[in-house]
């Protein structure tokens, strides 16, 4: 595992003949001298990222978990909008941090080259372990169900038949993103596209219903009318599920390297996505309340499904086609953004190395993508993803702030470092304020879920020092592992991939020589240059 650096320049010595067979396109990606990382992903496929990430299946599904505990719809409308400021203060702190550190690896980046290797290793520990792999299993089952579902009209879709074709949507999108990023960023652009389309579709249904007359829920004196007794804590936990609602919306961070202008095209993908997301929400939530008393929409399993049976009629499987399509593109941007995470911790040595090459033509990640769909493909045939989901949701929350507390640190410590975006002060602090609130709120009310996530996460700790920290490995042991490495190479004609451009490069070298993590993976010598001496 230490060895996730160690090889990066010596790669056109040991393999000089798959540098000479990378193509025309991957040399100009590199400023011509070897196999790099393209930087395809413009305005758009960025703003789709983000968009797809955020918006899942839950605004269709179950938005009810605000309402549930807001207890009126005018508070949890309020809870909406709230929460989406809140995301946008939150991503533009990340957009800082994204330009600052423009590494891919997003928070896992940041928060190893500010608060060292052990800090970034447990980041990415209850990323790989848990986070990723829980959540696109989800999402990939409920892909399955709704495509299923006709089909079983009187009964659920047997549990085989869904994880089968979970499985089948996992591999399909990890071909498309083996296969080219362009493919899959016009994979995301075209499902983010068709979900928005059916979110306009409600939103236009329900201001056809306003016009019509049908607004009893949106009359302040019936909004803010509560249907259960109010209560502090339940307002905690309706803002904790709206945080938990916008949840993707630092994903673009994840592949920075990899972004055409990143220091323009980051802050206006977030300029542009997180208004759209919260717009989106609040008139979805809006349209929902204006066909469906509060209590029939607690009352529905699939509210978008509800909804347009109420008004569409026989155009009602509109909305169930909609769900799926949303969720197939969510797999494939949770796909996409994960394997640069999990290739951004094998370039950090915090990963087994191989995880940091791409292929020496298409410029893929191929062996982070494979072990990202392995570890998920694995999750589809446990039972308990869904309670880890919860233990581990404090955890993925806990890093925000932790992130954001960093940039703050950061301004501290470095205040001379170049910063092509450079937010107020006040934004962190109003982010990390309201990230405090809920997670002091966390902690009170479920302290039994919140310490056995904490538990998972400290598992990484002995990981951490036995695989990365202790360099004086035996030579058996590293034998091992360098010809895993070596056949991985060849099953999957990968390599290490050249860092960027000069610019790039020279930015990214200064910060982490200013913030050295705990472990620096130690250099190799050439074997060649050994046998001559």
């Amino acid at each position: 595992m230490e060895k996730g650096t160690r090889q990066r320049n010596n790669t056109a010595k040991n393999h000089p003949g798959r540098g000479s067979n990378s193509s025309a396109e991957a040399e100009a990606s590199s400023g011509g001298g070897g196999v790099a990382l393209k930087k395809e992903i413009g305005l758009v496929s960025a703003c789709g990222i983000i968009v797809g990430n955020i918006i899942g299946s839950g605004i269709f599904v179950s938005p009810k978990g605000v309402l549930e505990n807001a207890g009126s719809v005018g508070l949890a409308l309020i809870v909406w909008i709230v929460t989406g400021v809140i995301t946008a203060v939150g991503a533009l702190c990340y957009a800082e941090l994204g330009v600052t550190i423009p590494k891919s690896g997003g928070d896992y980046s940041y928060v190893k080259d500010i608060f060292g290797g052990l800090a970034g290793f447990l980041r990415l520990w209850i990323a790989v372990l848990v986070i990723y792999p829980t959540n696109q299993a989800v999402i990939a089952l409920t892909f399955s169900n709704y495509v299923l579902q006709p089909l079983f009209p009187t009964c659920f879709p047997p549990e085989s038949g869904l994880r089968l074709l979970a499985a089948i949507c996992l591999l399909l999108l990890t071909w498309v993103n083996c296969s080219s990023v362009r493919w899959a960023t016009r994979v995301q652009d075209i499902f983010t596209a068709g979900k928005l389309l059916a979110l306009a579709l409600i939103i236009i249904m329900g201001v056809v219903q306003i016009c019509k007359g049908e607004f009893f829920w949106l009359e302040p004196k019936n909004a803010f009318e509560n249907f259960q007794e109010p209560d502090i804590g339940l307002v905690a936990l309706a803002f904790l599920q709206g945080s938990f609602a916008y949840g993707g919306w630092n994903f673009l961070n994840y592949v920075t390297e990899e972004l055409v202008d990143p220091y323009k095209n980051l802050p206006r993908a977030i300029f542009i996505s997180i208004p759209l997301v919260t717009f989106v929400y609040v008139f979805a939530n809006v349209a929902y309340v204006t066909a469906m008393s509060p209590q029939e929409l607690l009352a529905s399993n699939a509210v978008a499904v509800t909804f347009g049976e109420k008004l569409l009629g026989v155009m009602a499987w509109i909305m169930p086609i909609s769900v799926a399509l949303s969720t197939f593109g969510g797999v494939n941007g949770s796909l996409f953004t994960s394997s640069r995470l999990f290739f951004a911790g094998a370039r950090e040595g915090h990963l087994p190395s191989v995880l940091a090459m791409i292929h020496v033509k298409r410029c893929t990640p191929i062996p982070a993508l494979l072990f990202t769909c392995l570890s998920t493909l694995l999750m589809l045939v446990t039972s308990d993803m869904y309670t880890l989901i919860n233990y581990v949701g404090f955890i993925n929350y806990l890093f925000y702030g932790v992130t954001v507390a960093g940039q703050i640190v950061l301004r501290w410590k470095k205040p001379d470092i170049p910063r092509p975006i450079k937010v107020s002060l006040l934004f962190p602090i109003i982010y990390l304020l309201f990230w405090a609130f809920l997670l002091i709120f966390s902690l009170w009310s479920e302290p039994v879920v919140c310490g056995i996530g904490l538990a998972i996460m400290l598992t990484g700790v002995p990981v951490y020092f036995l695989g990365v920290y202790w360099q004086h490995k035996p030579k058996c042991f590293n034998d091992f592992i360098e010809s895993l490495t070596l056949v991985s190479q060849k099953m999957c004609v990968v390599v290490y991939p050249q860092e960027g451009d000069s610019g790039t490069e020279e930015t990214v070298d200064d910060v982490e020589e200013q913030h050295k993590p705990i472990f620096q993976p130690t250099p190799v010598k050439d074997p060649d240059s050994e046998e001559q001496s």
